[in-house]
């Protein structure tokens, strides 16, 4: 009975030792798991067509974990949030953004991690969530889309049925003056005939003038030392009578000064006086020219005798 007892206990006790290792285990390889990996979350304002759980999650083009979950946020229908698990390791930090990228054009859809300064906190040691947020940007797709969307908006305001019209009616007038310049070829030949024989006189007219312009110029420059040699002549002989006339006025200047100051003073005496002159002799001219004989002999002229 004591050798049975014994067998049970050993039994026993192996069995609880293997359970005992076997939870350690699990124990340790979910600690290690736990600390080898780090949960975020991206909250897109975009379709995410073509992304799915599994898609692959890259930093700056290297894999660093995989899309846990995709659900549309309660709150706001128009936005997906994606549950990400990234290696414990990856750098992603305050200023790391996610977008929605493309492998290639036939591969599926993975989100993109972009940016990671070296001087900005990590932002699991910064955020106070327990899953930390990281901040997405428009991506590529998202900004074709808005450009076509807005290309097609504008292309409905461009093919509006007023401005369809006004283009059937632009069709319809350059339709008529093709018309119209078709029945009047004949005039526009002749017109351009015309343009083309005066604009050859025009070219003729500019040669010719052309080569007076030069002969003259020519003619110009050959006289131009001769003239320049009479200026510089004539210019010498102003200066010569110029001095002539100050060492005139320097030698007479006595008499001139004299003159301005005793003979101005008795010319308008003397202007008076001959004034005075002139009138009296005006005066005797009149009498002698209306009766000489009277004013001469100091009595009338004789009758001539008239007979009966």
């Amino acid at each position: 009975m004591e050798t049975k007892a014994n067998y049970v206990l050993i039994g026993a006790f192996t069995i609880a030792v293997t359970v005992f290792g076997l939870l350690f285990a699990l124990w340790a390889a979910k600690y290690a798991s736990d600390r080898s990996w780090q949960d975020y979350a991206v909250v897109f304002t975009e379709p995410v067509t073509g992304l799915s759980e599994g898609s692959s999650v890259q930093y700056n083009g290297i894999a660093v974990g995989t899309v846990q979950s995709l659900q549309l946020a309660p709150e706001d229908p128009r936005q997906v949030v994606a549950q990400l698990r990234l290696d414990a390791r990856a750098p992603v930090r305050t200023d790391t953004r996610a977008r929605m990228s493309m492998t290639s054009l036939t591969g599926s859809p993975i989100i993109q991690l972009t940016g990671g300064s070296p001087e900005l906190p990590r932002l699991v040691d910064v955020s106070d969530r327990e899953v930390p947020i990281i901040l997405t940007e428009p991506s590529a797709l998202q900004n074709i889309a808005d450009t076509a969307n807005r290309l097609v908006e504008r292309l409905d305001d461009v093919l509006s049925e007023e401005n369809v019209a006004k283009i059937s009616q632009t069709m319809t007038n350059i339709e008529r003056a093709t018309g119209s310049l078709a029945d009047s070829r004949d005039d526009i030949q002749g017109l351009l005939a015309s343009a083309r024989s005066a604009s050859q006189r025009l070219e003729q007219t500019l040669e010719t003038t052309n080569r007076t312009v030069t002969n003259i110029d020519r003619e110009l420059v050959q006289e131009l030392p001769r003239l320049v040699a009479r200026l510089d002549s004539t210019l010498a002989k102003f200066d010569s009578a110029a001095d002539g006339a100050d060492a005139i006025l320097n030698e007479n200047r006595a008499a001139i000064s004299s003159f301005a100051n005793d003979g101005l003073s008795q010319l308008g005496p003397t202007l008076s006086e001959l004034r005075a002159l002139v009138r009296d002799l005006r005066r005797i001219s009149d009498r002698l020219e209306g009766n000489p004989a009277r004013y001469l002999l100091g009595r009338d002229a004789p009758k001539e005798f008239e007979p009966e």
